[in-house]
């Protein structure tokens, strides 16, 4: 086996083209924070931090649940239950990950390194509170709203209430999809005994809840805007992100599953990528 085939085993063990979802909103996030683009070398240490974490985050999860994906059909064929990657392996990769986030907040304000605990906690309880509350969906949420708040004070130096209020925001932007998510694996869910909102309360409940997070989700966006004197662009961006909600939450209104991929991939990638760029144009225009 080359280098290459075995570094690829690692980057489908994270989903590392999922971090569409996350960085463009932690990159937002450092543009807010000081109304304008931080320097080149405090976006690639911010760059760093948040694969490091995500990437702890991802491989502690696949770590915890690997016997619950060998008896899913869905997950089975992971790295770990299908057995190309050991679970010593994963360990190293996890450990050497965190390290290389705590290394990273040695690169950033000071109060970075005493802060980093509060951002791996979330990261490391998600994996067991599906195991005994539908709730999982807002720790999960929570986990990686903290992302933009950690580079929002990765920014400024201090903890203010808007970088909260964006995180919240995202948050719950997360915490919505990841129900819809949990669509695919119901049935699975109710046989293992792993709760879920969709699983624990059936379609009605879980398509409304989501629907709820991203209304709020919408309104954070927009008072994070207004704290920090944005232009009228941000608020355009934050209307695009709304009306793709929308449409996303349109797709899953009957919990069809074969819109899962679009609702998930396509249209929260998109989301992500379209706030991010009015953020930043709402730096120079307005």
């Amino acid at each position: 086996m080359t280098l290459i085939s075995y570094a690829r085993r690692f980057v489908n063990l994270v989903k590392f083209e999922h971090s569409i979802f996350a960085l463009p909103f932690a990159y937002a996030a450092a543009f807010l924070a000081g109304v304008q683009v931080p320097g080149l070398f405090r976006m690639l240490w911010i760059t760093l931090a948040m694969v490091a974490a995500r990437s702890f985050g991802m491989g502690f999860n696949r770590l915890i649940d690997a016997e619950l994906d060998a008896r899913n059909p869905r997950t089975a064929g992971r790295e770990i239950p299908s057995g190309r990657l050991s679970r010593r392996q994963v360990w190293v990769f996890v450990i050497v990950w965190l390290a290389i986030l705590v290394y990273s907040t040695f690169h950033l304000p000071v109060i970075t390194r005493y802060l980093w605990p509060i951002v791996v906690a979330p990261m490391v309880i998600y994996p067991y509170t599906k195991r005994w509350t539908p709730l999982c969906h807002v720790v999960l949420g929570v986990a990686d709203g903290l992302g933009p708040v950690g580079a929002w004070v990765a920014v400024t130096g201090v903890v203010t209430w808007p970088a909260f209020a964006l995180g919240a925001g995202v948050g719950l932007w997360i915490a919505g999809f990841d129900i819809i998510y949990a669509f695919m694996d119901i049935e699975v869910d109710r046989r293992d005994g792993i709760h879920s909102i969709p699983a624990d309360y059936g379609h009605d409940v879980a398509l409304w809840t989501t629907r709820g997070f991203h209304l709020l989700a919408v309104a954070l966006l927009a008072i994070t805007g207004w704290a920090q004197g944005t232009s009228f662009v941000y608020y355009i961006g934050v209307a695009v992100c709304a009306a793709l909600l929308f449409y996303e939450n349109w797709l899953m209104r009957k919990a069809d599953l074969e819109k899962v991929g679009v609702a998930f991939m396509t249209m929260n990638g998109i989301i992500s990528v379209v706030f991010l760029f009015f953020t930043t144009l709402s730096l120079f225009v307005g």
